[in-house]
């Protein structure tokens, strides 16, 4: 059967048992996914609520539809750099758009059942990337973290360390010192954690956002919050479901999308799968995923959020990682992660506008740092040759140019390395 999602082979026998850790498992993720969410939209340019109603929708569609046990979808980190470029050079309207060609692509590949060549994508070409990211996503929260007056930043780190060289004699130190403590009581929960398992049950990013949040509106700490850059629309979230009219989205401009669309697909694909694949390293009693049938569900949920103002869905390996760690054994905590955003959104958005810009931004920071493969990068010299070439290559052109650049990249090289080893072969044989 071509579609057959995941929930519907856990259904039969599902008892109470199951029930109950994924129910603590779901609520558990759904408070880590909270502030991420909020964080990452905000990064990419977009309101709050769009990283929200992403987590929202695209996280039950995925549960609902997808083809893993314990995948946990929302808006990523890895989106961040090609989120914000798109936003930049086409608009809001034509990210959307370009998010709904990036579903539709996807569901071809489902059906086409691609699924099982992206699993062939070179490991050194995703440590690259995945490096690349970090490193821009870091340069990206410097704005932010410092309370730097920046109204516009560019989209390529040059530009971005330029601008943020110009604005340092206007940073804010109550920011500084929001984003510093931020990073700081991560550290320190995550050393605790690993002493103290069970304290790992209450988010360290969760903890650090209500702590730090408390501490500034009680005393009036003059940091720009999601309140002052947001206003009325981001407090009213909670009762207004979002509409998008489908007439609104440029298709006159879907030509120029073509690439931005494409560059979304595969960067879904490849996290999805990746994060997907993990899950199953972790808990390898658990069923293999089913990677095309989670290709065809990550593609619907990308073509679904946009209509309501949201953002490009994937997997995400933090959020997938705490949920397996919380007791998670099927869909079903997925669709509890959801729910529990669902309930937070309408009760606590007021609150939420009180977050200052600077914990969400410290937040990010902690991410990115360890996301980067700094141990890997310091250490290229002594890595096999080709390994070495690709991560490197991938690593550089996403710095110096773009995402897809980079990838498109590391792929040629990859490609080229894997003939001149096979001619080297022929040759000696």
């Amino acid at each position: 059967m071509i579609f057959r999602p995941r929930l519907l082979d856990t259904l039969p026998g599902y008892g109470r048992a199951a029930l109950i850790k994924d129910f603590g498992a779901g609520i558990t993720v759904g408070i880590v996914a909270l502030p991420l969410a909020i964080a990452i939209a905000i990064a990419s340019g977009l309101p709050p609520q769009a990283g929200l109603w992403t987590a929202i929708v695209g996280g039950l569609l995925v549960a609902m539809l997808g083809g893993s046990n314990v995948q946990i979808a929302g808006p990523a980190n890895a989106f961040i750099v090609v989120v914000y470029s798109i936003v930049l050079q086409h608009g809001v309207m034509g990210l959307l758009l370009a998010t709904m060609m990036a579903g539709a692509l996807m569901v071809l590949m489902g059906v086409l059942q691609l699924g099982r060549w992206m699993r062939h994508v070179p490991d050194a070409l995703i440590e690259g990337f995945t490096s690349a990211i970090a490193v821009i996503i870091i340069v990206t929260q410097l704005k932010d973290a410092l309370g730097l007056p920046i109204a516009k930043p560019p989209a390529d780190v040059a530009g971005l360390l330029v601008a943020v060289g110009q604005h340092a004699a206007q940073w804010n130190g109550w920011s500084a010192a929001l984003a510093v403590s931020c990073i700081l009581v991560l550290i320190l929960w995550q050393h605790l954690g690993k002493r103290w398992p069970t304290l790992t049950r209450i988010p360290g990013s969760m903890l650090a956002l209500c702590v730090l949040t408390a501490l500034a509106t009680a005393f009036q700490w003059p940091a720009e919050t999601i309140g002052d850059r947001f206003g009325a629309a981001f407090n009213e979230m909670g009762s207004h479901w979002p509409t998008l009219a489908f007439a609104s989205l440029p298709w006159s401009s879907l030509p120029q999308l073509i690439v931005p669309a494409l560059t979304l697909a595969v960067l879904s694909a490849i996290e999805s799968l990746l994060c997907a694949r993990l899950a199953d390293e972790l808990e390898p009693q658990m069923p293999k995923h089913d990677s095309n049938q989670e290709l065809m569900a990550q593609g619907l949920a990308n073509m679904a959020v946009p209509l309501l103002g949201g953002m490009p869905v994937t997997g995400t390996i933090a959020r997938t990682v705490t949920n397996l760690r919380s007791g998670a054994t099927t869909p079903i905590s997925g669709i509890v992660h959801s729910l529990t955003l669902l309930v937070i959104v309408v009760v606590a958005a007021p609150l939420a506008a009180h977050i200052p810009l600077a914990v969400l931004s410290g937040i990010l920071l902690f991410i990115a740092w360890n996301m980067g493969d700094w141990k890997t990068l310091a250490t290229l010299h002594r890595r096999p040759r080709a390994f070495s070439c690709v991560l490197g290559v991938t690593f550089a052109i996403t710095l110096a140019m773009s995402l897809t650049w980079g990838i498109a990249g590391g792929l040629a090289v990859s490609w080229i390395l894997g003939r001149l080893k096979t001619s080297d072969s022929s040759s000696h044989s």
